[in-house]
């Protein structure tokens, strides 16, 4: 039986809870990112 490493456990994690961070540059801050969610939800009203 082969167990997952951390590595492989943290990436399937990271590719299902990220989805919604699309479009949000690597390296921006707090409020761009609630600036960003708040345009996606505006857009979805």
């Amino acid at each position: 039986m082969r167990s997952k490493t951390p590595t492989e456990d943290d990436a399937s994690e990271e590719t299902s809870d990220d989805r919604h961070l699309d479009g949000v540059a690597d390296g921006c801050g707090c409020t761009e990112i609630w600036e960003h969610l708040s345009e996606q939800r505006a857009a979805d009203d």
